[in-house]
């Protein structure tokens, strides 16, 4: 009799027991979802701007319209723009590049376009650089003109 009801308490126990560690799991399970689901709307917003970057040409709908206005083709518009840039890059160096090197020659390296008017640029060569900020101009017919605003050189 008394192994009976301490087999009966035993299973009572183990029932109570198993029935708590569930519901704490199954709490703990919800709340990382909960978790998980902030998460994923985190990365979600930070990629609808552009991989995380306000100031970026791509998904800017106000920089599309003003090229639209004009007329301008905006199809790869920013990678024509960053060769264009590029090919200024000469033997002699860049004429964009307002500082003269005695020991090489300056180059542009890497281009941001920031919007519909404003580009960034990183020049080297290979021993100093610097960064730019340029303005630029796309004509009707496609060809760019570019200005530059300011440069820094590094020491």
């Amino acid at each position: 009799m008394y192994l009976f009801l301490f087999t009966a308490l035993w299973v009572v126990f183990q029932y109570v027991n198993s029935t708590k560690v569930y519901e704490s799991q199954d709490a703990q399970i919800i709340r990382l979802k909960e978790r998980l689901e902030k998460a994923e709307d985190s990365i979600q917003s930070l990629t609808e701007n552009g991989d995380g970057r306000y100031f970026k040409l791509e998904n800017n709908e106000h920089a599309y319209t003003y090229f639209e206005r004009f007329g301008v083709d905006i199809t790869d518009l920013e990678a024509k723009i960053e060769s264009s840039l590029v090919s200024e890059n000469k033997a002699s160096g860049n004429s964009l590049i307002p500082y003269e090197n005695a020991t090489g020659v300056f180059q542009i390296n890497k281009v941001e376009v920031l919007n519909h008017k404003w580009i960034i640029a990183d020049f080297s060569d290979g021993t100093r650089w610097g960064e730019l900020i340029l303005r630029y101009d796309v004509a009707k017919g496609g060809s760019i003109n570019f200005e530059t605003l300011q440069s820094v050189i590094y020491p």
